[in-house]
């Protein structure tokens, strides 16, 4: 139930006020969240400018830091302004997600509405909402349709994130040629360049903050640029051949900014506030989607071992394909993942992406034939619609392609985007093909019309390369998962490959933004990569409880699966779809234990990893089921397995537990630790 009232005095207090009060002009705006956890304050300075900043039981987090819009033709619209109303709200609501790494989540906020006006001359306004959370919060700003800004071009937002100490961060470069796809750097915060979000901090006193933003929708995303010292500034994503970043018509609300603020750095992993500040659900039943586990046509791909153009070495035959249906018949996945089964695949197909077709297969596959024999299996196909980020083809034939697959039964989708940052093409404002990052403002509008046109034919979407992941899984909950981030492939190719501690970063960085289709579960672990996999098996099979995706791929050979059944077994046991989510320990970087349990079922799953050190640490139980006995069916690293050697060094055993008793968990240089909990 919501409660709406307005502030009464100059200095907004957490405790509520008389509906219908309006409070007078004021030069100071203050309000805390439900706990009084976390508090902030808005001011204005002499020359009317806003800024923030925010308190955690009373120790600063964020110093004064400015707020703010650019326009490419409104002038002096940064300043000049003051606080000329003030309301209040609070809202605590349960609600269920259809699928995803918790059932139920808690959404409890108060939130500050602070409208500013200019002091002189149009008197033009907009407002700064806050909604305060104990574990974070988000901001965006409001402008109404009024005489001078019925249209935005914004050319840069003024906002700033000043950290209040010192601190070290975890990040990856913005405006760079390969996306989102780096290693992460772990730096002071002062030299922090452009940063992509989310970036997470750690303060000398053990504070944890996250900053990205949530709900990006018809805007472009934000990076954030270190100015000075410690102080981050809002970069949008630039726009397509225009002055403006963003343009849009009033009235408007821009993404929320986000800031995550824990003790403990499990707690940002545990933390739902980017879900929270997104819409609910827009699409009704959704019943449709179904998260699943699935193999494919895809590691013999990055292997080299097959191509995705036709010929002698083509993997999406109709034979090749047969046989990944069958097996994922017998092990119980539910879906085959095709890659390079249609046209355009065998002229410069990378950032280009004219020669594709969505609808027309290549002439050793039989789109339709194959999709009717998975579903006398009991399995579908995933599709594949690699777009080398030409949006405006794909656009052309996206209703065609929705239809062919809801046609002949293909309920999910894999897009991709692979094309240099700053060369997707989008067609601009005179139907002229321009060039676009892939996160602009085109982008992301382009991102959400596949999702939405895909949902009308009830398909689910995992675009790889994609815009960042805001939260609109939420709104959207088609869709599934993305990448957007370093995955795997690159330990099958990359020079360097993915290092130990790279998974360790993500939990902390990347997957707080949400779901991430990183294809873990390789057990052959020599490849192209000079370091090949620089895992453990058991660290493999842990990937699966630690890197959340409703839709999981078992990324390896077939071949390898076969050949070794028993860590196989995890795989094919481990649920993707959770009840309930708990962050046991980690640090960022260094390592990380969780415990989820399955939805609608009485197991649990742990996971754990470590980066090149090896880690002995003890886990309490107390997450199991008071009175229920559980068998622990563990999957450990052996004595001598080590990242550098004896990978595949693992040991199966089980043991009875119950949430009264401990474990201790050894983990190997770079490896993990898996364990099902089979309750009784």
């Amino acid at each position: 139930m919501q409660i709406r009232h307005a502030a009464i005095a100059a200095m907004l207090l957490c405790a509520a006020a008389s509906p219908g009060w309006t409070a007078p002009p004021s030069p100071k705006a203050q309000a805390c969240s439900p706990g009084n956890v976390l508090c902030v304050e808005l001011t204005t300075d002499n020359d009317g400018r806003p800024s923030y900043a925010v308190h955690r039981v009373g120790r600063e987090v964020i110093a004064p830091s400015r707020l703010g819009v650019l326009f490419t033709d409104v002038p002096k619209f940064e300043r000049n302004l003051e606080i000329a109303e003030l309301a209040q709200d609070r809202f605590d609501q349960t609600w269920e997600q259809p699928w995803g790494e918790r059932r139920e989540i808690r959404n409890h906020y108060n939130q500050l509405t602070v409208t500013l006006r200019e002091r002189t001359g149009r008197k033009r306004d907009f407002d700064v909402v806050f909604r305060l959370y104990d574990d974070g919060i988000g901001f965006r700003y409001v402008f109404r349709n009024q005489p001078g800004l019925e249209e935005l071009n914004i050319a840069e937002e003024l906002t700033e994130f000043a950290l209040a100490k010192d601190a070290t961060a975890w990040w990856i470069p913005a405006f760079e040629w390969n996306r989102e796809e780096y290693l992460y750097h772990t730096t002071p915060l002062q030299q922090v360049g452009d940063a992509q979000t989310p970036i997470t901090l750690r303060t000398g006193d053990g504070l944890h903050v996250s900053i990205h933003e949530a709900a990006l929708v018809d805007y472009s995303g934000m990076n954030l640029t270190r100015v000075e010292g410690r102080r981050l500034k809002a970069a949008l994503t630039p726009g397509s051949g225009t002055a403006a970043k963003v343009s849009v018509a009033t009235p408007f609300s821009t993404p929320w900014r986000t800031l995550q603020v824990a003790t403990r750095a499990g707690d940002l992993v545990e933390s739902s506030l980017i879900l929270n500040l997104n819409e609910p659900n827009k699409l009704g039943d959704v019943s449709w989607v179904k998260p699943m586990k699935y193999v494919g046509v895809w590691w013999e791909l990055h292997m080299d071992l097959k191509t995705w153009g036709t010929g002698a070495r083509h993997g999406a035959t109709d034979a090749n394909v047969r046989r990944h249906i069958d097996f994922a018949a017998e092990h119980g996945f539910g879906g085959v993942l095709v890659e390079g089964w249609n046209r355009g695949w065998d002229g410069d197909w990378f950032g280009n992406g004219e020669e594709f077709s969505f609808t027309e297969s290549a002439g050793d596959f039989d789109l339709a034939a194959l999709s009717e024999y998975a579903r006398s299996k009991g399995v579908v196909l995933i599709g594949h619609h690699e777009t080398s980020a030409h949006a405006a083809h794909y656009e052309s034939q996206l209703d065609a392609a929705f239809d062919l697959y809801r046609r002949v039964g293909v309920p999910a989708v894999k897009t991709g985007y692979v094309a240099d940052a700053g060369q997707a093409k989008v067609r601009d404002a005179g139907g002229n093909i321009a060039y676009a990052w892939h996160e602009g403002q085109a982008m992301a509008n382009h991102h959400l019309k596949v999702v939405t046109e895909a949902a009308k034919r009830r398909i689910s979407v995992n675009p790889h390369e994609p815009v960042k992941d805001t939260g609109l899984r939420r709104t959207y909950p088609n869709w599934v998962t993305r990448e957007g981030a370093r995955g795997m492939e690159f330990s099958a190719w990359g020079q360097p490959g993915n290092p130990p501690e790279h998974e360790a970063n993500l939990v902390f960085t990347r997957l707080l933004a949400g779901p991430m289709d990183y294809t873990p579960g390789i057990f052959g672990m020599r490849t192209r990569s000079s370091g090949g996999i620089e895992t453990t098996w058991a660290k493999q099979l842990a990937l699966y409880v630690m890197i959340h995706s409703p839709l999981q791929m078992a990324a390896d050979l077939l071949d390898n699966y076969e050949k070794n059944p028993g860590p196989f077994q995890f795989i094919k046991d481990v649920p993707v779809d959770w009840e309930t989510t708990r962050v046991l320990n980690g640090e960022i970087g260094d390592y990380v234990t969780i415990a989820r349990r399955e939805r609608g079922g009485d197991d649990w799953y742990l996971g754990s990893l470590t980066d090149e050190h090896a880690r002995s640490f003890e886990v309490t139980l107390s997450f199991l089921d008071p009175g229920r006995r559980y068998t622990a069916q563990v999957y450990r690293d052996g004595d001598d397995a080590d990242y550098r050697g004896n990978r595949e060094d693992i040991v199966i055993e089980q043991r009875e537990v119950t949430h009264a008793d401990t474990l201790i968990l050894r983990l190997a240089p770079g490896g993990g630790q898996a364990i099902r909990f089979v309750a009784h």
